[in-house]
């Protein structure tokens, strides 16, 4: 039925959830995955972006800001990495051919454009359940993407998740 599912990761516990689900319907439909992360400003674990007013700051502190702000995210994205490799080791254990991908933008836009290019007949996101202020401001990943994908889309709810 599927042949080609993409999974949507982020940085949030219930990440681990939504690939074991992904992980399952892959093996059950001898499916190959690829494994999605998204580094957007939006994330919790993206550092906060500098932008120095250069009135009043010396070239020496803004450089040392720049520098750090660089660190800062090298340190998200080798996370990033390291766990899109941890679950693309654990799926290969189990003969489940695995891609890995890692890009920094609008997650919704990102996760659409990557299942067509890639030609995936499933996307598998999760939910967090944001309160509807929250999502009223950062908009909701899951909802784009279902209004917006060239394919299925399964959505994991993550208050069923951590059950």
């Amino acid at each position: 039925m599927f042949q080609k599912i993409l999974v949507a990761l982020d940085s949030s516990e219930s990440s681990r959830h939504i690939f074991e689900k992904a992980l399952d319907l892959a093996k059950t439909n001898q499916a190959e995955l690829m494994l999605l992360h998204v580094l957007s400003p939006t994330d919790e674990a993206y550092p906060m972006p500098i932008y120095p007013s250069f009135d009043g700051i010396y070239p020496i502190q803004h450089d040392e800001l720049m520098r750090s702000a660089m660190q800062q995210f090298a340190v998200v994205e080798q996370a990033g990495y390291d766990k899109l490799r941890s679950h693309s080791l654990k799926a290969e254990a189990e003969n489940v051919l695995t891609h890995i991908t890692q890009t920094t933008g609008d997650p919704g836009e990102l996760i659409c454009s990557t299942a067509k290019q890639w030609s995936a007949d499933l996307i598998v996101i999760g939910r967090r359940g944001r309160s509807a202020l929250t999502e009223l401001l950062l908009g909701s990943v899951s909802n784009y993407v279902m209004h917006h994908a060239s394919c299925s889309v399964l959505v994991v709810q993550a208050a069923l998740v951590s059950a």
